[in-house]
């Protein structure tokens, strides 16, 4: 049930406006989450239980675990984010990272009502050179000039390495800049972190100039153990050459596990 905002907040971690949007509890993959109702996706995708989140549950299980660090690239409101939160513990640490100034006002909403003292929100976009960007203002934008965008800080993933330790994940949802994203962030990419990574074919990675062999290429077979997920099959299956194939003509995710990790 929604409910109107009541905690103790500091009114300078997030605007008036998200100050005073109501919340909503629900139950995320079995973790109980206060989770902001700022505009028409919030409701959407988040007022809602959800019964598993697979890859989240995945990762988990190949290592992603406690005392880990992770790098939430793409965060949206954070709810992924302060699910890796939960999973990583006090000792572990997660860096949410959204380009949206709305979003990112949530994401400080949301890490305040669930006291996620492991959580950092930092407000820019991930691309492959430091700087700034023009991101459209929509409630689900990318990078680009549109008729409605803001400018925002730029930062690369070796940048965010630097500021805030290697992480054991990269989880990266970018809307279709992650192969951009991927090309500044060579020295985190040396230490073989795993990843999870929405493929956007068809939905803006072809528009960076981009495709899918591209991003399957930094993750080669001979380092890590490679999956694949779409909308249909959420849960990650072996990669294939039949598989990538099929999956590989719009939008999909690929999960890439080192090889020196073991299941649990």
């Amino acid at each position: 049930m929604i409910k109107l905002f009541s905690a103790l907040t500091s009114r300078r971690d997030f605007s008036d406006e998200v100050a005073h949007a109501p919340t909503t509890h629900h139950t995320y993959a079995g973790v109980d989450l206060e989770v902001t109702m700022a505009d028409e996706i919030s409701i959407a995708w988040y007022d809602t239980d959800w019964p598993e989140v697979p890859e989240v549950d995945f990762l988990v299980r190949h290592g992603i675990g406690r005392g880990t660090t992770v790098f939430d690239l793409g965060a949206h409101q954070s709810v992924y984010a302060l699910l890796f939160a939960q999973r990583v513990g006090p000792d572990g640490k997660v860096v949410a990272v959204e380009a949206s100034a709305h979003n990112a006002d949530v994401s400080r909403r949301n890490r305040h009502l669930n006291r996620a003292t492991n959580l950092e929100i930092v407000h820019a976009a991930v691309t492959q050179h430091a700087g700034t960007v023009s991101f459209g203002r929509g409630l689900n934008g990318q990078i680009g000039t549109f008729g409605d965008s803001e400018t925002v800080a730029a930062m690369t993933i070796d940048d965010l390495a630097d500021e805030h330790g290697v992480p054991n994940l990269i989880f990266l949802d970018i809307e279709g800049f992650e192969v951009r994203a991927l090309h500044g962030a060579p020295r985190t990419l040396a230490t073989t972190p795993a990843a999870f990574v929405e493929v956007h074919v068809g939905e803006g990675l072809e528009d960076a100039g981009d495709s899918a062999d591209d991003l399957l290429a930094f993750f080669p077979a001979e380092r890590y153990d490679r999956y694949l997920s779409d909308e249909h099959q959420r849960h990650p299956q072996p990669f294939t050459q039949h598989a990538y194939r099929e999956m590989s003509r719009e939008r999909f995710f690929l999960t890439a596990i080192p090889r020196r990790v073991r299941a649990r």
